[in-house]
C-alpha cells in the first residue's frame, strides 16, 4: 500500500524530510479496525516527531494521527463498528499513523463520522476535538452542558485547530464568556466566528489587554501556544482558586507564582489513554461520537480552512512548512492518494 514516511530529522525544506514508501497491508487483529483513509489533516505532533524522529533499523516512520475513512476489515474482538462504517478519529502516537492508504486503530478511539460532513470536513476534527473537550470539561473541570455558569475563558492562540474548535465549545455548551487571543485581522475575524465574545492580541501583555476589556481576571485559562512566554501574565491574569491548562512543551513553566492565588495547573495530552492503555479508554470513542452528534445537530462546524491536495510527500512537505511557520488557521486537510 502507498503511504508517506520519514527516516531521520531534516529541514521540512530538505527532498527526503517525507518520502513516498510502500509498505505490507496491515491485518486486522483483536479490537482494532482496518480503516481505507480517505482524508487526513496535520497537527503540530506531526511536525515535532518528524523534527526528531531517526530510524534505528531502516524502517520508516508513518506520521499523521487525525484521519477519516471507511472500515474494510475489523478484528475478531470488535463490538463497535462493522465493514463499510464511514469514520473519524485521531490514532495512537505510539503505533504507524494515519498517512497510508490503510490504517488500524483501536475502535476504542474511534467515533462515527457526522453525516452531514465530507471526509476532508471530519478529518479536521479529531484530534483537536478530543484535545478542547477534555482540556475544558477534564482539566478545567467546566461542567457540560451548564449554560447558566458564570465565568470566563482565555483561549491563548484562538485561531489554531485546537482553539478553533474550543472556542465552539465553550461558546455553545457551557455559559462562559470566551476571550480568544489572535494578532491579525484574519485571524481576529476567524476566532470570532468560531464564537469567541471578545479578541484580544497575543503580541501585547495578555494581562493588560484585559484589563482593557474591563475583565482583570479569568477563572479558567487555556495554554495553546507559548505558555512560557505568556508566562507571567497568566499568572497575573488568572482569578484566585481558578484554573490552568496547557497543551505545549514549554522548555520549562514555574508553577510557583500559582501558589499565592491557590491555581490548579496541568496538562492535557489527548494521547495519554492510549498510551497507557487506560480502563477508560472507549471515553474518546464516545466523546467523537458526541462531537458527531453536536456537528450533525449544526451546534459545531468544522474548523477546516484549506484542502491542500492528495496525500503524498510534496503536499505534506508542504503542510508541515505552514504548520512550523505558526500562521496556520484552523486544520489543512489532504484527500486521497
Amino acid at each position: 500500500m502507498k503511504a508517506v514516511g520519514t527516516y531521520e530529522p531534516l529541514p521540512v525544506t530538505a527532498d527526503h524530510a517525507l518520502v513516498d514508501v510502500e509498505l505490507p497491508e496491515p491485518k486486522a487483529a483483536g479490537r482494532d479496525l482496518l480503516v481505507r483513509v480517505q482524508a487526513v489533516s496535520v497537527n503540530p505532533v506531526d511536525v515535532k516527531i518528524r523534527a526528531s524522529f531517526k530510524s534505528t533499523d531502516g524502517s520508516p516512520r508513518v506520521l499523521g494521527w487525525d484521519a477519516a475513512g471507511i472500515v474494510e476489515a475489523v478484528g475478531p474482538d470488535v463490538t463497535l463498528f462493522r465493514p463499510g462504517d464511514e469514520v473519524f478519529y485521531a490514532g495512537a502516537i505510539g503505533r504507524p499513523g494515519t498517512n497510508a492508504e490503510k490504517h488500524l486503530v483501536d475502535e476504542r478511539l474511534v467515533g462515527h463520522k457526522p453525516k452531514t460532513l465530507d471526509f476532508a470536513e471530519a478529518a479536521a476534527l479529531p484530534l483537536t476535538a478530543i484535545t478542547a473537550w477534555e482540556l475544558l470539561f477534564d482539566r478545567l473541570g467546566v461542567p457540560y452542558g451548564q449554560k447558566t455558569q458564570a465565568g470566563s475563558l482565555l483561549v491563548i492562540n484562538g485561531a489554531g485547530g485546537v482553539g478553533s474548535i474550543l472556542i465552539q465549545i465553550a461558546r455553545r455548551l457551557t455559559g462562559l464568556t470566551v476571550i480568544a487571543t489572535a494578532s491579525r485581522p484574519e485571524t481576529r475575524k476567524w476566532v470570532l466566528d468560531m464564537g469567541a465574545h471578545h479578541v484580544i492580541d497575543h503580541t501585547q501583555p495578555l494581562d493588560a489587554e484585559l484589563a482593557a476589556l474591563g475583565i482583570p481576571n479569568v477563572e479558567h485559562v487555556a495554554g495553546l501556544t507559548a505558555s512560557d512566554k505568556h508566562h507571567e501574565a497568566m499568572a497575573k491574569a488568572v482569578a484566585p482558586q481558578g484554573r490552568v491548562a496547557l497543551i505545549d512543551d514549554p522548555k520549562s513553566f514555574d508553577i510557583v507564582p500559582f501558589k499565592r492565588k491557590s491555581v490548579m495547573v496541568g496538562w492535557e495530552l489527548m494521547f495519554t489513554r492510549s498510551i497507557f492503555q487506560t480502563n477508560d479508554m472507549i471515553e474518546q470513542h464516545r466523546l467523537l461520537e458526541e462531537v458527531s452528534a453536536l456537528v450533525d445537530a449544526g451546534v459545531l462546524r468544522t474548523t477546516l480552512t484549506e484542502r491542500e491536495g492528495h496525500i503524498d510527500a510534496a503536499t505534506l512537505r508542504r503542510v508541515h512548512a505552514k504548520i512550523e511557520s505558526g500562521k496556520a488557521m484552523g486544520k489543512v486537510v489532504l484527500v486521497g492518494f
